[in-house]
């Protein structure tokens, strides 16, 4: 070797069955943590991910594109326990109404509880947002699925008038909205939660409901 050359760096070892998986959940897993603690997605980049591994940056590239595919990675679980959260609310009346007005409440108080990855998932401009996250993971997900089978069952049951995708639609909009207030502006002067989010939940039924 000619003096003042450089050994090639020492190439990196194929990893052995099942390797590969635990590291992708070991960045998963760091890069949740990073996002949870900062509640700032700014914070978790390629290298903060890394470091707290303890890996290399390219390490990460194996396993997701960009830092914006392992982003949406993290917050995709959030789906599965908004279902969660959401179902156990609702399961707290037997009344068709009410539970919906419940499942409401759940929905605000998940988004409360988990503000960056609910920001992330449902207030993002639609160019950050990779195309599954804008229509089919939602229509998709659990937690929109199971409103619209309540909405549905409260139509079947006489309690609400209207097609069951739009009236689902008009909620969701209505706790969204509520949500994102609630998360973007937390200094304004709001009133006790859980009846503001009953009055929000309620206005929307209220066009809906049937009255004698």
């Amino acid at each position: 070797m000619r003096a003042g050359s450089t050994s090639p760096s020492p190439r990196r070892a194929r990893a052995r069955r099942g390797e590969g998986e635990r590291l992708r959940t070991q960045i998963l897993e760091a890069a949740e943590r990073l996002l949870i603690e900062t509640g700032d997605e700014d914070a978790v980049s390629i290298r903060a991910v890394a470091d707290a591994v303890g890996v290399t940056p390219p390490s990460i590239y194996l396993h997701f594109a960009d830092k914006n595919e392992l982003i949406f990675a993290i917050c995709e679980k959030y789906f599965a326990e908004l279902d969660r959260v959401t179902a156990a609310a609702a399961a707290g009346s037997d009344d068709p109404v009410e539970s919906i007005i419940l499942r409401g409440r759940g929905y605000v108080r998940f988004g409360l509880a988990n503000p960056e990855p609910y920001r992330v998932l449902f207030m993002r401009k639609p160019t950050a947002t990779p195309l599954p996250f804008q229509y089919e993971k939602i229509v998709g997900s659990s937690a929109f699925g199971h409103l619209v089978e309540d909405v549905g069952q409260a139509i079947a049951a006489g309690a609400i008038d209207g097609d069951p995708m739009m009236v689902s639609i008009g909620l969701w909009a209505a706790v969204h909205g509520i949500t994102s207030l609630l998360i973007s502006k937390p200094d304004f002067p709001w009133p006790e939660l859980d009846p503001l989010i009953d009055h929000v939940t309620r206005a929307a039924l209220f066009g809906v409901v049937v009255r004698p």
